[in-house]
């Protein structure tokens, strides 16, 4: 799944590279193009708690306003949280 997600990146253009969060935490996905960033998250599901909390806490430790995105497999609810868009790998191709 991660791999669609960067090739779906790459085709459109941006320059993907994996970002590094303090304490050993990461981001999948930072990727850059014309001066905007966008930051996405893959993950088979959120529906449980611990994987929501890493999913979306990791996107949350970042200070700026660009545009956030968790990626799920399977259809997850809440489809935003704290600004957070949730989409199924589908949503996520198709946009």
């Amino acid at each position: 799944m991660e791999n669609a997600v960067y090739n779906d990146l790459r085709s459109r253009g941006y320059k993907v590279k994996i970002g590094a969060l303090s304490g050993g935490r990461e981001i999948d996905f930072v990727a850059e193009k014309n001066g905007e960033c966008l930051y996405v998250q893959v993950a088979m599901t959120v529906a449980d708690k611990s994987t929501a909390e890493r999913e979306y806490g990791n996107l949350t430790m970042i200070p700026d306003n660009y545009e956030k995105i968790v990626v799920t497999y399977r259809d997850s609810f809440p489809n935003t949280m704290e600004g957070i868009r949730t989409m199924t790998l589908r949503e996520f191709l198709l946009r």
